[in-house]
């Protein structure tokens, strides 16, 4: 009986350890429960401004940080700033992490939008949404330098975390901190 014990002990163990494994999240998941900082590095190409900035230092955001990063972010044409949310600056750097490349420049095309702005750029056939999420802080339109941009979408829609478009004629991909949801 102690024998039937000692094994049954062990089995339980490994289907326990096996179980525990099968329940962890993806790498890009566990990057964030992870108390380590987050960092990018960002290039406005509008501007042409660069920002390489720790916006979480592993336990916190860092609030002068995301300021500058709200400033890099901000509606350029005109000049105003608005709080980015800050689950898409975790996006972005949880997609950084799935594809290897978070040494590598993000290349930012449009960040925060304000409606005067949105509604200038709002053509037939252009893609701007009439309530689009960059005028709420939650969009960015970018890509990753030496990242094939199919590649970050696909990333992307695994990720399942917002909403995420695809212009490949324009070079850039949409994510936002809105539903799921793709185009």
């Amino acid at each position: 009986m102690n024998e039937i014990d000692k094994h049954r002990r062990k089995w339980l163990a490994l289907g326990s350890a096996a179980m525990g494994i099968a329940l962890l999240p993806g790498r890009a998941f566990a990057t964030l429960s992870t108390p380590r900082p987050r960092v990018l590095v960002v290039n406005n190409l509008n501007t042409g401004e660069t920002l390489k900035t720790e916006f979480f230092d592993g336990k916190r955001y860092n609030k002068d940080e995301l300021a500058r990063l709200n400033h890099l972010f901000r509606d350029y044409r005109a000049e105003k700033v608005k709080s980015i949310d800050p689950a898409l600056f975790d996006h972005l750097y949880r997609l950084q992490v799935m594809l290897g490349g978070t040494n590598k420049p993000v290349q930012l095309i449009s960040g925060y939008r304000s409606l005067a702005t949105n509604n200038s750029m709002r053509e037939p056939g252009s893609g701007v949404a009439k309530h689009s999420y960059h005028t709420l802080g939650q969009a960015m339109d970018f890509h990753i330098q030496g990242i094939e941009l199919s590649n970050i979408r696909k990333a992307a829609l695994k990720m399942r975390m917002g909403g995420v478009g695809y212009y490949p004629r324009s070079n850039f991909v949409h994510i936002d901190t809105g539903p799921a949801r793709t185009w």
